[in-house]
């Protein structure tokens, strides 16, 4: 069995789960996947069972004889990046890797209009909604990543923000999905990062993998 457990759910529409499982395919170390189709009774109580926020993502490293368990998509991006430093989840330059958390957690505590408008829906195509307040989010979005490209990006190798794939691209990887479906173009540097992104092996797995699963069960109604 391998030392690290993911739990992730439906990749349709788990934008967190996600952003915790990128990071755990680029380091290249084996773990094991667990589907946790949440809003199935028997799945919850599992979940709940073993997350300490019944919420997916949740990550275990098993070592030492005990369980680590990290939840959150971040902190998971967190361990990771210090678990395996060689692999540069995080920009070297300080400014860059300060940029990049930042950013980083603007993600994970902002932009709720765009969630809200622009949901994730991973394999679907529908047209873009009209809300002042999520167009601002995407203006906000838009301009991080040309100020990550403009400043690091486009100054290394490699064709996401910083160069190399690293926690924040994780992090936006999902908005990428959000904006592919709505039709979102915002500018030249933002598209071609988009397809950057999309043309990402890993992503692209998940998204195979999407259209195998069955489709996520219907909300509680």
């Amino acid at each position: 069995m391998p030392d690290f457990q993911l739990y992730i759910g439906y990749r349709h529409t788990s934008s967190w789960s996600l952003r915790g499982w990128l990071p755990m395919r680029k380091v290249g170390v084996p773990f094991e996947e667990t589907l946790i189709r949440y809003r199935v009774p028997e799945d919850k109580a599992r979940l709940t069972q073993d997350s300490p926020t019944s919420k997916v993502p949740l990550l275990i490293d098993r070592r030492d004889g005990y369980e680590v368990k990290v939840w959150d998509s971040l902190a998971i991006g967190e361990y990771l990046a210090e678990a395996f430093p060689g692999v540069g989840l995080w920009p070297t330059d300080p400014a860059a890797r300060a940029f990049a958390r930042s950013i980083s957690a603007e993600m994970h505590s902002g932009f709720r209009p765009l969630r809200e408008h622009l949901s994730m829906a991973l394999l679907e195509h529908h047209n873009r909604p009209v809300n002042a307040d999520s167009d601002a989010d995407i203006d906000r979005v838009a301009a991080i990543w040309r100020e990550c490209r403009e400043r690091w990006g486009s100054k290394t190798e490699g064709p996401y923000l910083f160069g190399s794939f690293t926690i924040a691209d994780a992090m936006y990887a999902p908005i990428v999905s959000r904006f592919h479906t709505y039709g979102v173009a915002p500018d030249p540097v933002s598209n071609a990062y988009i397809a950057a992104i999309l043309a990402d092996p890993d992503f692209n797995a998940w998204v195979e993998q999407a259209r195998i699963d069955p489709e996520p069960e219907p909300l509680p109604t």
